[in-house]
């Protein structure tokens, strides 16, 4: 069976709504297919991923971001992986218990801390980076290169497009005098520096 017709199939499954005017055609939703297709691919919910560590999502992006670009301050975790800082720093204080990440103080600005992974974090690093590429390649296989290709160039136009959508609301509420949530200021701090 094709990957459309599975899809067709998933959504001859669930007719709209008749009990409300213009009910949202999810099938046809790209932020909630996005979605769908991104709970699927949460770290935790693959098998072979929680063989080697049991850790939540937030500490799973958290860990790899570390290990991929340490030593990093938790304000770059934020910014590059698209979390608000509170959610970085509940992920770092479990990792830092689980003794997977240390922290480093920078020696010309003691107010700026670096995140770096310990031995254990390192080990654990190396498997879910073995584990994630092997999964990789499957997931990939039903992509050709240049359809990868397109895919990551329209997923970067999404990302910077979401960015900027969420950002100009938040600076709306601003402008009208509205308090707005820290992670909505965070949201403009981003969108600020993704465009400079």
């Amino acid at each position: 069976m094709s990957l459309y017709r599975a899809n067709r199939k998933r959504k001859a499954s669930f007719e709209l709504s008749e009990n409300i005017h213009s009910p949202l055609d999810l099938y046809n939703h790209l932020p909630f297919q996005i979605a769908v297709v991104s709970n699927l691919l949460q770290l935790n919910r693959d098998l072979g991923i929680r063989n080697i560590i049991e850790l939540e999502p937030r500490e799973l992006r958290v860990i790899l971001n570390i290990g991929s670009y340490m030593p990093i301050k938790a304000a770059d975790i934020a910014y590059q992986s698209r979390m608000d800082s509170y959610t970085v720093s509940r992920a770092v204080k479990t990792l830092r218990n689980a003794e997977m990440i240390e922290t480093l103080q920078d020696d010309t600005n003691k107010k700026v801390k670096y995140l770096s992974l310990t031995d254990k974090g390192r080990e654990v690093y190396k498997k879910l980076v073995d584990a994630i590429d092997e999964r990789t390649q499957k997931l990939e296989s039903c992509l050709t290169f240049e359809e990868k290709d397109t895919l990551m160039e329209l997923l970067a136009k999404l990302e910077d497009s979401a960015e900027t959508m969420l950002a100009t609301t938040a600076k709306s509420k601003l402008a009208d005098g509205d308090n707005i949530p820290a992670d909505q200021k965070e949201v403009i701090r981003w969108a600020k520096k993704s465009h400079k």
